[in-house]
């Protein structure tokens, strides 16, 4: 089977509630997507859904904790019951260690489950469907930290999410299902609220989301001056170590490097 022709496609997007997700679910309803709305904050969902798409018809709100195999089971349930079918996932949810190290953290290992295993197992869930109808799309949402390691399991997370991603979409080369990845660097969210770097709003990685659906890519870089980051990392590590210990870590963990 070959793809159909690109126009509104079913979407089902984690982490919608706020920051990148927020952003991501405006841009892909602005373009006439049907959308899927996955979250754990069943009121922020419910109430972006509405402004979405009042009919309720288009967007559909589906409270889910991307950790927990019965509410991924649910979600992807509910998808197809209501939309008949899933042409997308966009893998958005995610966590990181807000402050202090990761190794003072109570739990850090649930960087690994949200950041990491939750985008593999519903990505399980998804594409037997996809592969039987000869087409699909994974679009997972990285990290330049996945490039550029920066916070031990943070980055390990998205180094495992980039690296899954990469080897998937070989797989599944001549299958009809698209693999991408959006890799932002710092942008404003809930999540760098604190960090203390220029950075624009999440809506330059809601375009690359809604950009690479109509334009499959391997990876996307955004904003585009991560990528002279990720070039000096490769090339010039020392100098790359240098920079992104005084100016990333510090400045977005407020780590200071004597405690």
């Amino acid at each position: 089977m070959t793809a159909p022709a690109a126009g509104p496609r079913v979407i089902v997007l984690t982490g919608a509630s706020s920051g990148i997700g927020l952003a991501t679910a405006r841009e892909l309803a602005a373009r006439g997507h049907r959308l899927v709305l996955a979250a754990r904050r069943t009121e922020q969902i419910a109430a972006l859904a509405r402004e979405l798409d009042p009919t309720g018809v288009r967007v559909l709100a589906v409270p889910t904790d991307v950790t927990d195999d019965a509410s991924r089971r649910a979600l992807v349930a509910a998808a197809t019951g209501h939309f008949g079918h899933i042409d997308v996932l966009v893998n958005n949810a995610g966590v990181t260690v807000e402050h202090g190290w990761w190794w003072d953290d109570a739990d850090p290992l649930r960087l690994l489950r949200v950041n990491l295993e939750a985008p593999v197992e519903l990505v399980r869930l998804v594409l037997p469907e996809m592969r039987a109808r000869g087409h699909g799309h994974i679009v997972n949402i990285a990290s330049v930290a996945g490039i550029v390691a920066t916070n031990g399991l943070y980055s390990a997370s998205k180094f495992g999410l980039r690296g899954f991603s990469l080897g998937l979409r070989r797989e599944l080369l001549g299958t009809g299902v698209q693999v991408s990845i959006v890799s932002p660097g710092f942008v404003r969210s809930e999540m760098t609220a604190s960090a203390r770097l220029p950075m624009p709003g999440p809506e330059v990685v809601a375009r690359a989301v809604a950009a690479v659906l109509e334009r499959p890519r391997r990876e996307v870089v955004v904003p585009a001056a991560y990528r002279a980051l990720a070039w000096l990392d490769r090339h010039l590590p020392a100098l790359s170590d240098t920079l992104v210990s005084r100016v990333v870590i510090r400045r977005r963990y407020g780590h200071d490097k004597k405690t």
